[in-house]
């Protein structure tokens, strides 16, 4: 018999979408969890995620979350937040988000309106199907400080600089942690039990210092 295995994401692009339609998607699909929205001047992205998505989105927000506790890195969990500004027709939920430096403004924020609140400055996206709406002009436009990306195959690190995104070895935002170790400990998750990959993560971390 012959199996179909769906997919990591599956995606649907429409275009010539109204702020205003956006923004009602947005609200009725609030307790829909497993999907994402990318808005782009009128062009929208839905993406519906697996657990093949979600594993790896999870293990890289891991590796941020443990790399913050280690150095003592103040933080703030964003998750999947919609982020969106409507003077500039644009907007994303990223897998994962996180605020450093800017953690104290916004914990305890139940909304955040980037109107009046800083972008995240770290966020993580999985690419695996390859997105039909290139999402890094979003991400500079609102001003995202760094962006762990990976495609299946290996992880990369992006910093903003300027307008442009530039391929960084190591993180600016979360240091020591690289892009290069990230790939590693996310394929390591693969295969070990949890315990002793998080062992062996905090353990690099804690040789760098």
């Amino acid at each position: 018999m012959l199996t179909t295995v769906a997919p990591p994401e599956q995606r649907l692009l429409l275009h010539n979408i109204s702020w205003e339609t956006y923004e009602r998607l947005l609200a009725e699909s609030v307790d829909n969890c497993g999907t994402r929205f990318t808005y782009d001047e009128g062009n929208l992205e839905i993406m519906v995620v697996s657990i093949g998505h979600e594993t790896p989105n999870r293990t890289l927000a891991a590796i941020a979350e443990i790399t913050a506790y280690e150095t003592e890195r103040d933080f703030v969990r964003a998750g999947s937040t919609t982020f969106k500004r409507k003077d500039l027709a644009k907007g994303f939920e990223p897998d994962s988000s996180f605020y450093f430096h800017n953690a104290d403004v916004i914990r305890g924020k139940d909304e955040i309106d980037l109107a009046a609140d800083p972008p995240p400055e770290l966020i993580i996206e999985v690419d695996i199907t390859s997105s039909s709406l290139d999402r890094f002009p979003i991400y500079a436009a609102i001003g995202v400080h760094e962006i762990w990306r990976y495609d299946g195959e290996r992880v990369r690190f992006h910093t903003l600089d300027g307008n442009n995104w530039r391929l960084i070895d190591g993180s600016l935002v979360l240091p020591p942690m690289t892009a290069a170790q990230a790939t590693i400990f996310l394929e390591r998750d693969r295969h070990e039990k949890a315990s002793e990959w998080l062992r062996a993560l905090k353990e690099w971390i804690q040789a760098q210092s």
